[in-house]
């Protein structure tokens, strides 16, 4: 990307991405624009640039994390307020998306509200939109605009592999909808894969019955795209125990941590049924957590490698992936 080019990159960092921001402007040599994010007492909120934005090409950063519905109304009046100061194009990039798990009707009268959240963005103005480790690919079709789903996967990977046995390890995917990433793992790595049996008899209950796969006597590395109540994790670190893994590495890139996830995790370090864990700081939260062992890799460049293709207008996506893929060969 030209010199001239990167002086043309606008990014704005909301709320829920202010470290991100940071991160990612550093990366690409320049300065957030300045906003005003003013909260009434009625709870009301007002967005507003602090500088001309008129045919400009801009970038909003955003995580949909806790407070879930106030940060996503945050994002929405920014995107208006860029629009009707006549910003060229507004790029959306959103961390963490809320609502993506729920992408389907399970039972009669529920709503698809990861569509409804796709909606709000496409007709508030938002002209393209990036979001990392969406829960399920299939929310791209929920977009009329251009959509990147962005796997963020090989980072916290990457981070976990530099202390492990790569002989001995197993890559286990904690369900069945995680087995395209998990899959996608073992074959970067040469190892094995194993898939844990999972069934959710009602929200934030995950059941683990059985393993597919040899863990025996294994390292393993668990890599799922979120980390919620670690219900599910908790099982399936149980399952494996049970089954005569050596070690757990558990790799998420959402910390969401709901209670009782914290006293989970912490519970699990300390008699050592998880060896260590890995988050990105795609929710920022994550970065107060006093939680042993715990690993926070920052998303930062890698956003700035997104952005510089969508501002450079050539280049490609897959490309960045293959920085980020893990070149291990035994």
């Amino acid at each position: 990307m030209s010199r001239k080019s990167v002086s043309s990159v606008k990014i704005i960092g909301l709320s829920a991405a202010k470290i991100v921001t940071n991160s990612v402007c550093k990366y690409l040599g320049v300065k957030p624009i300045p906003v005003t994010i003013s909260h009434f007492a009625d709870g009301e909120i007002l967005v507003r640039p602090e500088v001309p934005v008129r045919n400009c090409n801009i970038t909003i950063i955003q995580s949909l994390s806790k407070p879930v519905n106030e940060n996503i109304m945050e994002l929405l009046i920014a995107i208006d307020s860029l629009k009707r100061a006549s910003a060229k194009t507004i790029n959306v990039v959103i961390p963490y998306y809320a609502y993506a798990r729920q992408d389907r009707k399970t039972l009669g009268r529920e709503p698809i509200t990861s569509k409804l959240i796709a909606s709000l963005l496409e007709k508030t103005g938002a002209s393209r939109v990036a979001i990392v480790d969406i829960h399920s690919e299939q929310a791209q079709g929920f977009f009329d605009i251009p959509v990147d789903t962005l796997r963020a996967t090989f980072l916290t990977v990457n981070a976990a592999i530099k202390r492990l046995n790569m002989k001995n390890l197993v890559v286990v995917s904690p369900d069945y909808g995680g087995v395209k990433r998990a899959r996608s793992i073992a074959n970067a790595l040469n190892i094995n894969l194993a898939i844990l049996d999972k069934r959710r008899p009602s929200p934030n209950c995950a059941e683990v019955a059985n393993i597919l796969g040899d863990v025996r006597g294994k390292d393993c590395l668990i890599s799922d795209d979120m980390i919620d109540t670690a219900g599910t994790l908790s099982a399936a670190c149980k399952i494996l125990k049970s089954k005569g893994a050596k070690s757990i590495t558990v790799t998420a890139t959402h910390g969401i941590l709901s209670s009782p996830a914290i006293k989970r995790l912490t519970d699990a370090i300390v008699s050592k049924e998880i060896s260590d864990i890995y988050l990105t700081n795609s929710i920022e939260s994550v970065n107060n957590l006093h939680i042993p062992k715990l690993h926070i890799i920052d998303i930062g460049e890698y956003l700035a490698d997104i952005i510089r293709v969508y501002y450079s207008e050539t280049g490609s996506i897959s490309k960045i992936y293959e920085k980020y893929t893990p070149k291990v060969h035994h």
